[in-house]
């Protein structure tokens, strides 16, 4: 039977949990809810505690201080599978991304692709037909469009959104991903998400959705950390283009596999 759960990490978000929170319990009643919060000084996670005790459906996980977006949704992740959830979905906590537009991601999630292959991965998506951004100067959208590109074309990502941070996941997909090789934890951590999924070999569809700006407290996001994202992006790039160079080149054994250097 589907449990979804809707993972929100959060640090210094105490002005938008309890809408967000209650917008996703209306929008999938069945969905319940995971607020990672970051020891966020503002009393976010005391917050979060007050809303679990008034609702079930609601759980939080503390975590001992701000380690990072990526690392929040690993503890996540690792939390959900060990509780039996499915499928798991990633939501921030700002309101941008509406919880109203989750079923139509959620119904995808039971389609196949174009190819016929059963949906692995749903991402929400800015950059497909449909999707739009409210409230955006058009200085960052800009800026998201650029760095969703570069990565598509380095990493060779068919994925029109590649930073795209509401996603829905099968929970026997996610298993799929080696996780312990995702090691970005700051903004790069959707695109190094991705890219490890994509390698697993996941079946990734894209929805429309409309990104909405947030209303209260201060955006994350600043020039120096896509720039640190995209540098990321240029050596895992390297790496994988290199490597598969590299096993391209060797030569095959008489079983078809290929021959190993022996080392002096």
């Amino acid at each position: 039977m589907s449990r979804p759960l809707v993972v929100i990490p959060t640090y210094n978000e105490r002005e938008n949990l309890a809408t967000i929170v209650g917008r996703v319990r209306t929008a999938v009643p069945d969905a319940s809810v995971l607020v990672v919060d970051d020891a966020s000084p503002d009393g976010t996670g005391v917050l979060a505690d007050e809303l679990a005790a008034a609702d079930s459906a609601v759980n939080v996980l503390h975590r001992a201080g701000k380690e990072g977006l990526g690392a929040a949704y690993l503890a996540a992740f690792d939390w959900a599978l060990s509780h039996g959830y499915d499928p798991i979905v990633q939501m921030d906590a700002d309101g941008s991304h509406q919880p109203e537009q989750l079923p139509a991601m959620l119904a995808a999630l039971s389609g196949v692709d174009p190819a016929g292959e059963p949906v692995d991965l749903v991402i929400g998506s800015r950059w497909v037909a449909g999707g739009a951004i409210e409230n955006w100067p058009r200085r960052r959208q800009l800026l998201s469009r650029g760095g969703s590109a570069y990565a598509r074309w380095v990493l060779r990502l068919p994925t029109r959104d590649v930073t795209a941070g509401y996603r829905v996941f099968r929970a026997d997909a996610l298993r799929r991903v080696p996780l312990e090789d995702v090691h970005t934890r700051g903004y790069g951590f959707q695109v190094d998400m991705l890219w490890h999924a994509r390698e697993a070999g996941l079946t990734i569809t894209e929805v429309p959705v409309t990104f909405v700006e947030r209303e209260h407290g201060r955006s994350k996001m600043s020039l120096g950390i896509v720039v640190e994202a995209m540098l990321h992006v240029t050596a895992w790039g390297i790496a994988s283009r290199f490597g598969r160079e590299r096993r391209a080149a060797q030569p095959a054994s008489s079983d078809g596999s290929a021959t190993r250097r022996s080392r002096a």
